[in-house]
């Protein structure tokens, strides 16, 4: 798994943030809030960890509408948003 250090190095983080803001809010509500999906925001995500939204992120929730990205993003991306979601100023 990608350090942080390396992956804000290699990432286009610019695409990763629309993907959070277009992708992710297709279904979680364009303000992350919640839709289709549960709310993304840091304060509802504060008790799970970067790896267990890592492993949502890639692998997706099986009988839900939440899909697999893992055939369109790597690890060190997914590591990226997971971070991201994590993080309170990021949704500012």
């Amino acid at each position: 798994m990608a350090t942080t250090a390396l992956a804000s190095e290699t990432l286009d983080t610019d695409a990763l943030k629309r993907l959070v803001l277009q992708d992710c809010g297709s279904c979680h509500g364009l303000t992350l809030k919640g839709g289709l999906g549960p709310d993304l925001r840091p304060e509802s995500l504060a008790h799970y960890d970067v790896d267990v939204l890592m492993s949502v992120i890639l692998d997706g929730i099986p009988d839900t509408p939440m899909p697999p990205w893992r055939p369109l993003m790597s690890e060190e991306e997914a590591e990226w948003v997971a971070r991201y979601l994590l993080q309170p100023e990021s949704m500012q």
